[in-house]
Order: C-alpha cells, then structure tokens, then sequence
C-alpha cells in the first residue's frame, strides 16, 4: 500500500467576502452579518484624517452602528497603544471590533477583541495557544496588499527597545474579512512594492516550511505567487489598475491564508531585527533579505523552487537545477523593477551593526525553525552580509 496524505490541520477565518468599493456600504453588510451594533474602528491616524474613512463611517451609522474610532495604532505597535486601544473599547461599551488599515491595525484589533471582555493579563497571552475562553466579534479589512494579516491568528507586538514578543491562537481568526481593494488605490508605490514583496515572502516560505506544508497551504501559495508576481510591478507603475490592485490584494490574502497554516522562516527571522533596531517597514526588510536567503536555501530547497518557477514562468522541462536558479533570479528581477531599495546600506544600516543583528536573530527560534536548512548565528551575520 502507498502512502497517504500526511495529516494536517487548516485554519481561516469564518467568512470572507471581496467587492471593489465594499467599503462604502460596510454597515449594510455588518447589519447583515452581526447582531451587535457599539462598533470599534482600529485604524491608524493618517487613515482616519485622510477622509478615507468618512463613507464607512457614514455608512456605519446610518445602519444603525454607534462608531468609536481609535486612531493612534503606529507600526510596529507597542505595547501601550494595544492598552489604551482597550481602555476606549471599554469606555464605549464595544461590543464588535473592526480592525481597518495595515497590519498593525488589524493585529491591534484582534487582541483588543480578546481583552474587552478577557481577565488575562498580556503577559499571559505571549505565545502559542495562550488564550483562554472567546473574544468580541472581530472583522478586519486591510487597506494595504501584504501583510495577510486580516487572515492569521498572530498578533507581533514591540515589547522593548528593539524587541518584539507574538501572541497566537486560534481566537485571533476573524469572524469576518471584507476585501475592498478600491481602499489601496491611494498607497504610494514604495510601500505599494514593500507590502507586495511581503506577500510574496509570505506564499514562498509557507511553500518551502519544514514542518507544517500541507496541501491546502502549498495550493494557496502558488495562485498567491502568480498573483503577486503577474501584478506588482503593474500595481506600482500604475496604482488607479483596478485588476492589478485587485490581484494583489487577493494574493496577499491568500498567502496570509498560506503561512498561517505553514509558517514562515528565515527571512522573517531575519527581517525582524531590522526593523526593531531601525524602525524599518516590515515589507521593506523581508524585501531586503529574500535574496541572500533564497540563495542560501538552495541547497535543500531548490526541488521546491523549480515548481514555483513553473508557476511563475510557465512551465519547463529544464533540469530542477536550472528552473529552481531561474526562480531565484526571476524574484531579484522583480524586486529590482518594483522600485524597492536593493541593499541594506541603502535603508542606513550600518555594517558595524550587523553582528548585533545576527545575534538578535537567533531570538527568533519559532522561525527559525521552520527554515528548511538550519541558520546559525555565524550563518545570520553571512547573509546580513551579503545583503549589505
């Protein structure tokens, strides 16, 4: 007898519901989808100046919600923002939670939904499974294509000067996601590259993670990587595409689907330092170490590159060896025609840092760990290095 299909476990949030301009009539969906109506906006404070927000408002109250907006959620948000988010959330009585931007917003969003109405303190949600009992209904619509945070079960919070600690558990999925990629129109083309090239990191090392790949997780994966990479440089020349900005939005949703069930490695792992030492865009340091990486992982990856190189480039009968480096060189392509920044010394970091970086790294073992070939802190400072 052969054998099967190993087993795995795969999880999502309850309901996911995409429309161009979806936005503008979000509370006649919500009154469709909740019984509660004392809404919390989680967003952050450009957004909710910008007058982005005003036709979601509008549309809110008019069916009948009570809208509380907290609008001082930053990247990479510290713990205090999560608190004081929580404090409003309280005060108005929230009864339903909407997280509305970035991935910050919408990671903010998920543990003030778990801490309106939980006993446990912060420190007891660090972690993998912490949480204990339910939360407050929670929906979440991204107004960036990259982080697929509006699909995970992680919350990063910054926990001290250059560090960061993650909650996650299954209480963090969203009841709902409203995909409106009308809302991304707007975003520039650097963060437009830098959140895209995060997605794509994303669809990558759940393709390529050791111990939690699975079926459903490579599927998404690959439609995710086709998606982004047919569309990320059309999205940053031209960001009024509506299919482009469309494709991205979904692409990125879908690799958030596929690393929340396959979880990422290496280049997170690495990227993560960066931005606690120099307050860099999440998108824009995995940008920055994706290639060192992918060279670095060859060696044990590259059966797993040759197929994303069929998805990416079509499909070829060239040797597993050739296809898996035209992959490798087809993604350092893309990120040189996207715009983004190509070396670390472009962003400002220094070289005199590095070594602080790779020991920092190390931190990382939930990631690390799924890195198909091990990572060693002398490894960590070769690859800050090579994308130096």
């Amino acid at each position: 007898m052969t054998d099967g299909i190993k087993p795995f476990s795969f999880n999502t949030p309850g309901s996911m519901h995409l429309e161009w301009g979806g936005a503008k009539r979000l509370g006649e969906l919500l009154g469709e989808w909740f019984k509660e109506r004392n809404l919390l906006i989680v967003t952050d404070k450009f957004l909710n100046e910008s007058g982005l927000l005003e036709q979601t408002k509008d549309s809110l109250k008019k069916h009948g919600f009570t809208v509380t907006v907290f609008d001082d959620v930053v990247a990479d948000p510290p713990e205090h923002v999560l608190m004081e988010c929580v404090e409003q959330g309280k005060k108005s009585h929230a009864d339903i939670v909407l997280g509305l931007g970035g991935g910050s917003s919408m990671d903010i969003a998920k543990l003030v939904a778990v801490m309106l109405t939980s006993e446990q303190p912060l420190s007891e949600l660090y972690g993998i499974g912490k949480i204990t009992g339910t939360r407050t209904p929670l929906v979440q619509v991204p107004t960036t294509a990259g982080t697929g945070s509006e699909v995970t079960n992680i919350t990063i919070l910054t926990t001290g000067e250059t560090t960061k600690m993650g909650v996650v558990s299954q209480q963090l999925y969203a009841d709902r996601v409203l995909l409106d990629a009308e809302l991304t129109v707007g975003l520039p083309a650097l963060p437009t590259a830098a959140t895209g090239i995060d997605a794509m990191v994303h669809a990558i090392e759940a393709y390529t993670s050791v111990h939690l790949k699975n079926p459903l997780s490579d599927a998404l994966a690959k439609e995710a990587l086709r998606l982004l990479s047919k569309n990320l440089v059309t999205a940053c020349q031209d960001g009024q595409n509506r299919a482009a900005r469309e494709a991205m939005l979904l692409g990125a949703n879908l690799a958030g689907q596929a690393f929340s069930n396959s979880p990422v490695a290496a280049v997170h792992a690495l990227a993560y330092p960066l931005g606690g030492h120099y307050h860099l865009p999440h998108g824009l340091t995995n940008a920055l170490m994706l290639g060192p990486v992918l060279r670095y992982n060859m060696a044990v990856a590259a059966p797993l590159y040759a197929e994303l190189a069929d998805v990416v480039l079509g499909y070829s009968d060239e040797e597993m060896e050739i296809r898996s480096a035209k992959f490798v060189d087809f993604m350092q392509k893309l990120m040189n025609e996207s715009g983004a920044p190509q070396r670390l010394q472009d962003v400002g970091v220094t070289e005199e840092s590095l070594p602080t970086l790779a020991k920092d790294a190390m931190l990382q073992t939930r990631l690390l760990g799924n890195n198909p070939v091990p990572v060693t802190e002398e490894d960590a400072l070769a690859l800050y290095q090579a994308a130096f």
